[in-house]
């Protein structure tokens, strides 16, 4: 189970950066802004930034962040500082702001919901942090999001992370990023670390928030848009194929334009 990656990295490095060099100049803006979690995809996403030649701030926002996850990040910044000039950096230590908002808001005696609340919080704070960079700058926020997390699973949070101007890396699926930041050398230590989110402040990982590997889902995703999908399934692809239509519908509130009342021309 599973996909291969067969993208042409190359060709496909170089489609993304004179897209995102080509948009910046239509929108007349100065550069981009692109927070570093110390995963792979803000990894080859701020690589992807920084190739166009336009500034590009890295930020740091840590929340009580587990110190592998903080040093994955340090080690990239410093890598990719050294490798281009226009790669500049900044922390935003978030901790005393979280732990502020968190004082001042009631609990809930369902600890499922309260955590799920509280990392959303983060992930929020994060986006107003990077817009605000973006704003005293005139950078756009260049969102970090693949395509089996933005478009498979809505595994990101509504207004958080999900809230960019531009998303260079959602059409590739998990295992093109990771070809992709093979081919533009990135840390060795975030090429073979698990993928977290980094929402809770320990060390758990997406798989085991989502119940299945990004290459699982892959699979899944592809295989439920097939027109004639396989139907001999083992148990764990049943298993696989069952996640992933849950996390899809219950997540789709987060893929799809916001609802709008539209009002009949009869009341207006």
């Amino acid at each position: 189970m599973g996909k291969k990656s067969t993208i042409q990295v190359e060709k496909v490095n170089e489609h993304i950066v004179n897209w995102l060099k080509s948009y910046a100049n239509t929108a007349k803006v100065n550069g981009f802004v692109v927070g570093i979690s110390g995963g792979v995809d803000s990894a080859v996403t701020s690589t992807l930034c920084a190739q166009t030649g336009l500034p590009t701030l890295c930020v740091e926002m840590p929340i009580h962040q587990a110190s592998n996850q903080v040093t994955r990040a340090k080690e990239h910044i410093d890598q990719l500082k050294l490798r281009f000039s226009n790669v500049s950096s900044v922390e935003s230590n978030l901790t005393p702001i979280y732990d502020s908002f968190k004082a001042t808001m009631p609990t809930s005696e369902e600890e499922t919901k309260y955590n799920l609340a509280l990392a959303n919080t983060r992930a929020r704070l994060r986006m107003t942090t990077l817009y605000y960079h973006a704003g005293i700058h005139g950078y756009l926020v260049a969102g970090t999001g693949n395509k089996v997390e933005d478009f498979g699973v809505g595994f990101y949070t509504k207004y958080g992370d999900g809230g960019v101007d531009v998303s260079p890396i959602a059409d590739l699926m998990k295992s093109d990023v990771y070809a992709l930041g093979k081919y533009l050398n990135i840390p060795e230590a975030i090429q073979i670390a698990a993928p977290t989110d980094g929402l809770f402040g320990d060390n758990r990982t997406d798989e085991d928030q989502l119940g299945a590997s990004y290459d699982e889902l892959e699979w899944a995703m592809l295989e439920s848009e097939k027109e004639n999908p396989t139907l001999n399934y083992s148990e764990r692809e049943t298993e696989v194929l069952k996640i992933y239509h849950k996390l899809n519908s219950s997540n789709k509130h987060k893929m799809l334009p916001i609802p709008i009342c539209i009002i009949p021309k009869e009341l207006q």
